[in-house]
């Protein structure tokens, strides 16, 4: 299995007209009525091999997305073009175990811009702006805001296995010997009657060599560590869950064909 996790990364949007679904796939997908016949088609078409759940969920996706678009009457070139758009979406989301929602929003909104405003060969306008506001609406309640659920379905479970290895500290034989020790115990002494006491007390207590300390003090600073970054983490999701939320919230500006 594949060790190595992909850490997000912005993508660059193009025109997907006929990318993944020629004329031809059309026509068959239009001849299809019932859902079980569409699943098929598209199956074949997206050469869908994979186990359920999985298999299951993608066809799903790609057979809602055929119902929207003769829902709103779409042609045949939008509705091959949409099918490519959820389907980069999709893979833009599952290419990584980690959050990557600002990334695929962006890509997402780049992707309708190539494909409602005239500038080829970067865009076409394929979409008009009412139809391309109703196709956003519809990426951002049937995807989007289920992100999580599609991540967690199609990318494998990351888990942090936090291991150290200690390497042996040799002990100064100058210091471990008997007489050593008495001088620094002795050394202790000589501050105050409390002070006197507390250091009899404590080398009646400590038991743990100069490497078992150092061992408990790293550890206690990598769990601080840990739970610094946890809570920077959390705070950085907070923000792009709110960033999310007002660009979700806010209007979307009209589309306008350019020469």
């Amino acid at each position: 299995m594949d060790t190595n996790i992909k850490v997000p990364r912005a993508l660059k949007a193009k025109v997907m007209l006929w990318t993944d679904v020629s004329y031809h796939d059309m026509e068959e997908i239009d001849n299809m009525q019932s859902v079980p016949e569409l699943e098929s088609v598209l199956c074949s078409v997206f050469g869908v091999d994979l186990p359920e759940p999985k298999r299951g969920v993608l066809l799903e996706l790609y057979v809602q997305t055929v119902l929207f678009c003769r829902e709103f009457s779409f042609r045949k070139e939008q509705t091959s073009a949409l099918l490519s758009i959820i389907k980069s979406i999709h893979e833009a989301n599952i290419e990584t175990p980690l959050d990557n929602i600002e990334q695929c929003f962006k890509y997402c909104k780049e992707l309708l811009l190539c494909h409602s405003v005239r500038r080829p060969p970067f865009s076409i306008n394929l979409f008009s702006s009412k139809e391309v506001n109703c196709v956003f609406q519809y990426i951002h309640d049937s995807y989007i805001r289920h992100h999580k659920l599609y991540k967690y379905i199609f990318t494998p479970q990351v888990i942090l296995d936090l291991s150290l290895t200690y390497s042996v500290i040799p002990d100064d034989e100058d210091s471990s010997t008997p007489e050593n020790v008495m001088e620094e115990a002795v050394s202790k002494t000589d501050s105050s009657p409390e002070t006197q006491e507390t250091s009899i007390i404590g080398q009646e207590e400590t038991t743990l060599s100069p490497t078992a300390e150092l061992k408990t003090l790293i550890e206690k600073e990598v769990r601080e560590q840990m739970t610094l970054v946890s809570g920077q983490l959390d705070q950085r999701m907070k923000e792009i869950a709110d960033l999310h939320k007002r660009a979700v919230d806010s209007p979307q500006p009209n589309q306008r064909a350019k020469k």
